[in-house]
């Protein structure tokens, strides 16, 4: 479990305790502090992947300085979830190179590399693993560097900011990523907004809304059979296929992204999904420390 789950470049010390279908690690060690991680296993199939990388922000390893977080959770398989943990921090590190910088452009950018070469390794697996082309992924990515905290999500995974609240003993809990998920009124309004003419481009089954009336959320890296026609059709497994071929993409890619300069009442963050979580303290200065938790 801790195989399909840890990655890390951060210490050599990736050991963790497992109790049952929890594993999780208190404590270890990252460019600016300590963070903690912590997985529950919800499936028989762990398909949910995380990251933390902290160091060099650029391939040139020259700068900018910072930490990554990523939390990437899988449904339908493991292969969009591992794929991701293995390719968008590079991704994004090149564009950094690239542009000398680190910005919403290189965010969405590093979004979209990861995406096209997802679906491209589904094309050369389409004949063998036709099933690949169900597989999908959220994506929550956070970057912090300079005092400046990015904040990336294409799902329905989940970033809060803990700040202290001046004069008293309490920490106030501010939802910083905005979810794409069909339950929520705002996205349904969104996707009928883009599919005019589909009457049942959202379908309330079970009393839960999803998109064509099989999956919740509106947006995520792989998901190909909603993306691209070609892969919905047989081989595909029929609950996948839709009755008549679609002409422009059903689900989307990119991520919505905020900015947020760090104030020295933010405390912590927490990045989660329904089964990652990584706690890290990140001392910006003197004057401001995050955690950053997931």
């Amino acid at each position: 479990m801790v195989k399909t789950c840890w990655r890390t470049r951060i210490d050599d010390d990736a050991s963790g305790k497992a109790e049952g279908l929890m594993w999780h690690k208190d404590l270890g060690n990252h460019l600016y502090g300590e963070f903690s991680m912590a997985v529950i296993q919800a499936n028989n199939l762990l398909e949910d992947h995380c990251q933390l990388e902290s160091g060099p922000l650029s391939s040139s390893n020259s700068g900018p300085y910072g930490t990554f977080i990523g939390v990437y959770d899988g449904h339908a398989g493991t292969e969009a979830s591992r794929f991701i943990s293995h390719n968008l921090f590079s991704n994004f590190k090149a564009l950094v190179s690239e542009h000398h910088e680190i910005s919403e452009n290189v965010i969405n950018k590093a979004f979209s590399a990861t995406e096209e070469d997802f679906l491209c390794l589904v094309k050369k697996q389409w004949l063998s693993r036709p099933q690949i082309a169900s597989v999908g992924s959220c994506c929550l990515v956070g970057v912090v560097c300079n005092g400046q905290l990015y904040i990336a999500n294409a799902g329905d995974s989940r970033v809060a900011l803990g700040r202290a609240e001046p004069g008293i003993r309490r920490v106030k809990a501010i939802q910083l990523s905005r979810e794409h998920n069909a339950n929520i009124e705002s996205v349904r309004n969104e996707l009928r907004s883009l599919h005019p003419d589909d009457s049942q481009i959202v379908v309330l089954k079970h009393k839960v809304w999803r998109v064509k009336g099989i999956i919740q959320v509106s947006r995520s890296i792989g998901d190909a059979y909603l993306k691209r026609t070609e892969f919905n059709r047989e081989p595909l497994q029929s609950k996948y296929r839709l009755a008549e071929p679609f002409h422009k993409l059903i689900l989307g890619s990119e991520p919505s992204i905020l900015v947020h300069k760090l104030q020295p009442e933010d405390q912590f963050l927490i990045f989660a999904s329904d089964g990652l979580c990584i706690s890290a303290t990140k001392k910006l200065s003197k004057l401001c420390k995050i955690s950053l938790a997931m």
